[in-house]
């Protein structure tokens, strides 16, 4: 494991005209040849990526395969070669108002505004309103917010990977990440069977006592309580949703504080019954935040657990690159830290040997901070794209069909900014 660093003087030292800095072996490598900090769509490359801006006045919000959702002020539009053009339009009033979108296999979309979710099945011609079913199968509806322009994000998320072929259909799990801006929020896990026609409820947590909708963009102690009264068990919001094939699990983690009243860093492992439409989930680790347990990007490579840390807190930070099989994760001793990036990361996604995982902008001296394997953790580099400024990489979704990575790149921890693409060399 190579765990030397170029430090933070160094980097800022770097010169002006150098788009970014390569982080090798702990040396400063070969200078990044950059478009022009405006020059929208075009492309500049590292010694291990090439990486683009998306078009203007146009938000990429998702993609598979050779398609692609995005959003203008105005309207949702829908793209069949991978966003060279858009050939599916429709006038979607809130379109600036969308925070999560998926497309399935099958081609059908779902897509989020702040708290309210929508299906079409035909490339946007019509578009449908999904009601929500709890765990009992009644309608789940949202609250009603104490401020309007805060009614919270149900169904936002920060994982790029929320579904996974099992049995021969595609299963939709997804948590939601809340309760920062736009108000607090109920914090829930979400699956859907059927393609998107349906969606309902796997979990719910309890209510959070400092995240109560008093009107705020985070919430606060004083509010009105939101999330399951009968469960113990609450959380800020989600962080990341995973499926092991070889045991048929799911694997959930959460953040983000120490209470008095309980710890909000969980680790859950959930199971599906289709047969019988039921869940079973368990909390198998609850810590503290300045843990490895405070994590993200959970990914599932030949059985082994991989995931990545942003632990922070007091000091001493436990923070890393982590591999483990899934029976050891609450055993610290058993766990293999890949790599150290030092800083707060919470974002990674693993194909075949490549990992791929990002720096949170606000903890570290990066701008727009990339980490890249190509070996699956044996060897490590990390680049500071600077001409897009600080930036925090999230909801790091697979490669397209022209093997083109998408991410969200977002001012501060959550605020949307643009989206970044970057392709594997």
């Amino acid at each position: 494991m190579n765990r030397n660093r170029l430090t933070r003087r160094n980097l800022l030292n770097t010169a002006a005209a150098t788009a970014g800095a390569l982080v090798l072996g702990g040396r400063p490598g070969g200078q990044v040849r950059a478009a022009d900090a405006d020059a929208v769509g075009r492309v500049a490359s590292t010694p291990h990526f090439s990486y683009r801006f998306q078009p203007a006045s146009l938000y990429i919000d998702s993609q598979r395969d050779d398609k692609a959702f995005a959003f203008t002020a105005e309207d949702v539009r829908l793209s069949e070669d991978c966003g060279h053009t858009w050939a599916h339009r429709a006038a979607f009033a809130d379109a600036q108002k969308v925070t999560f979108s998926h497309i399935f296999k099958n081609g059908n979309l779902l897509f989020a505004t702040q708290n309210r979710l929508f299906l079409s099945t035909d490339n946007l011609k019509t578009i449908a309103p999904v009601t929500v079913k709890d765990v009992t199968g009644a309608d789940y509806l949202p609250h009603t917010p104490k401020n309007p322009n805060c009614p919270g994000w149900y169904f936002h998320t920060l994982s790029g990977v929320c579904s996974w072929e099992i049995d021969g259909r595609e299963m939709l799990v997804w948590g939601n990440y809340c309760s920062v801006v736009e108000g607090a929020t109920p914090v829930n896990i979400y699956y859907s069977t059927d393609n998107g026609r349906t969606v309902k409820i796997a979990y719910s947590f309890g209510q959070n006592p400092f995240h109560r909708d008093d009107g705020t963009g985070g919430g606060g102690p004083k509010g009105v309580p939101l999330g399951d009264p009968n469960n113990p068990v609450f959380c800020r919001h989600i962080h990341c949703v995973a499926y092991n094939p070889a045991e048929r699990a799911f694997y959930a983690c959460t953040g983000d504080h120490d209470r008095k009243e309980g710890l909000e860093c969980h680790w859950l492992r959930g199971t599906y019954d289709a047969q019988a439409e039921k869940w079973n989930w368990k909390v198998i680790v609850s810590e503290h935040l300045n843990s490895r347990y405070k994590a993200g990007g959970i990914n599932f490579v030949d059985g082994k657990l991989y995931w990545i840390s942003d632990a922070n807190g007091p000091k001493p930070h436990d923070r890393g690159v982590f591999r483990s099989k899934p029976e050891d994760i609450a055993d610290r001793t058993r766990h293999e830290m890949l790599y150290n990036p030092k800083y707060e990361c919470g974002m990674m996604i693993i194909r075949d040997k490549l990992i791929l995982a990002t720096h949170l902008a606000p903890a570290s001296p990066f701008s727009t901070g990339v980490i890249i394997s190509t070996d699956l953790g044996k060897t490590w580099a990390e680049y500071d794209i600077k001409e897009f400024g600080r930036r925090s990489p999230t909801r790091i979704h697979p490669p397209n069909s022209e093997g083109w990575y998408r991410m969200d790149i977002r001012t501060g921890w959550v605020t949307r900014a643009d989206v970044l693409f970057i392709k594997p060399k």
